[in-house]
């Protein structure tokens, strides 16, 4: 008797799936019959990435859509309506269950027939930022907050700075100097980020040499190079040939809690004679050379960057732009220097401010490298050397060096005797 009863339970249960499933799927095919999909954004996917004290959720459309944020008062619950919109039909009336510690869950539905509302309900939050990228279109959402379970393990100080027995009182330093050195606070983790990837293969050079081969090269022999030689913690966005998302890139690197992150690309040009080493640190720019090249790296238009100056005016109040500068200059003036020690006609191209997407939401000091021209004949044969590969990652690294060491001595100096 029992088993019949089960079994009857068993098949109501497979009937109103059966059911849920067949009335969704008439909804669906209502809604296409009375929509013109063709005029909407199509909300394709919703992603996350979890560190200890970050979140960040990336939802994924096929074209730009007007949103608003809202964050519902005395709630820990912020909600984006996303205007002339549909969802695709695995993420109608979904709930993302995340539970890291800041964030609790994401859900996915209408608010109105053409406006869909994407909620995350928070457990701990102390900041947030939204803004939105191209190619293709997306909207990203950076949670900064402290988990729980990491609170209570770790000792909180209310005063940062902590003098040692018999040193002098550090007086506050000015706005010149950044915080991360009034604090002292070291280098234990570098995250290096090979660009493009997978099915986007970069620029192309001489004799079909692709972008994303060379640095790939380049970004393994330096990981090599740091972890050999100063025992840091290094961890590579990508260690083979796949596509990440350009959000992601800094999203691992906040995760993991990197120090700094360095992203590695070569440069291209229409003009073949065009060469040269540059490094670039993220910020708003007037210089049509650097637009070009932020557009070329976004794989964006002139147009979309000058768009991205804008969300950026608001996005970059917290961000690590001096130190940044400084690792920016610090590793070009070895780079260069590195390779002219075998290579003749090494030209510096000096360090540039640009909205690259790479390093938007970079909690840590984070730079661009362009290595050289792969479109310029002789630099394209030198990036086709392992030998000229290996100088740019002893270049590179040298950089790194130096500038970790200056870390360690402003926080000598922080902590000198009081004799």
């Amino acid at each position: 008797m029992k088993m019949k009863v089960k079994s009857k339970n068993i098949s109501l249960l497979f009937l109103g799936i059966a059911v849920l499933c067949s009335f969704s799927a008439c909804s669906w095919l209502g809604f296409q019959r009375k929509y013109d999909l063709s005029k909407l954004s199509k909300i394709e996917r919703i992603r996350h990435f979890s560190g200890n004290d970050y979140s960040r959720v990336a939802i994924d459309m096929n074209k730009g859509a007007r949103y608003k944020v809202h964050r519902v008062d005395k709630s820990d619950r912020i909600y984006i309506d996303i205007y002339d919109s549909y969802l695709s039909k695995e993420l109608i009336a979904k709930r993302f269950v995340i539970k890291d510690g800041i964030l609790k869950n994401v859900r996915s539905l209408y608010y109105k027939p053409t406006t869909v509302r994407v909620i995350m309900d928070v457990e701990e939050l102390q900041n947030y930022k939204v803004f939105s990228l191209n190619n293709p279109f997306r909207v990203v959402v950076d949670f900064m907050g402290i988990r729980r379970d990491v609170a209570k393990n770790e000792k909180v100080y209310k005063k940062p700075i902590l003098q040692k027995k018999g040193t002098k009182t550090v007086k506050k330093e000015s706005g010149s100097v950044s915080l991360l050195r009034q604090l002292g606070l070291g280098v234990n983790t570098i995250v290096i980020d090979a660009g493009h990837g997978g099915k986007d293969p970069g620029a192309i050079g001489i004799n079909g040499l692709r972008e994303k081969d060379v640095v790939l090269d380049v970004a393994r022999r330096l990981k090599k190079l740091i972890t050999e030689k100063y025992n840091l913690n290094v961890i590579m966005t990508r260690d083979r040939d796949i596509f990440i998302p350009l959000e992601e890139r800094t999203a691992i690197a906040n995760a993991r809690g990197a120090d700094l992150f360095i992203s590695i690309h070569a440069n291209a040009s229409r003009n073949i004679r065009a060469s040269g080493i540059e490094t670039y640190y993220l910020n708003l720019t007037n210089d049509p050379y650097a637009i070009e090249v932020a557009a070329r790296e976004n794989s964006a238009t002139t147009k979309n960057i000058s768009d991205l100056q804008d969300i950026l005016k608001d996005l970059m109040k917290n961000t690590k732009i001096s130190e940044s500068s400084t690792l920016a200059r610090i590793v070009q003036n070895h780079l260069p220097a590195t390779l002219s020690q075998r290579y003749s006609y090494i030209k510096s191209l000096g360090v540039k401010k640009a909205p690259f997407y790479v390093l938007i939401g970079a909690n840590m000091p984070s730079i661009l490298v362009e290595i050289s021209f792969i479109t310029n004949p002789r630099e394209g044969r030198n990036l086709a050397s392992p030998q000229y590969r290996q100088l740019i990652a002893e270049g590179i690294c040298n950089g790194i060096s130096e500038y970790v060491s200056s870390l360690s001595k402003y926080k000598g100096n922080l902590y000198s005797s009081g004799k």
